[in-house]
């Protein structure tokens, strides 16, 4: 099993910055692609940013030139940096990393518990 433990969540004003973690642990094989997820009430879950092992990103048009997203492998982390914050970025924002579960099952996809990140106008 693979427990992702996400951090930094808060209250900010419009224009402000907050910096999440999340930190990969348990038995588990070779990590891929790790990012950021968000949920909105009242809407689906959407894709904010994310980054394969090899480095390439893949950052949703809202966020883009706001946030960026980073990965330390040899700490099985990664981090969400958002800048220039909206309240249209309130929302509950979800870990995510697909972690090999070998030859049978292949890619398996994980998920934090959610941090919840408000911002205020």
């Amino acid at each position: 099993q693979v427990q992702l433990a996400e951090s930094g969540g808060g209250l900010v004003q419009a224009g402000g910055s907050l910096r999440l973690s999340c930190v990969a642990s348990g038995s588990m094989g070779r990590l891929g692609t790790m990012g950021w997820y968000r949920q909105a009430p009242g809407k689906e879950r959407e894709l904010v940013a994310t980054l394969t092992s090899a480095g390439r990103r893949n950052d949703a048009d809202s966020v883009k030139g706001r946030f960026t997203v980073s990965r330390d492998n040899a700490k099985n982390a990664v981090y969400l940096q958002m800048n220039s914050l909206k309240p249209e970025d309130t929302a509950v924002y979800y870990c995510y990393a697909n972690v090999w579960a070998g030859p049978t099952t292949s890619w398996y996809p994980y998920w934090g518990q959610g941090t919840q990140v408000t911002v205020s106008s």
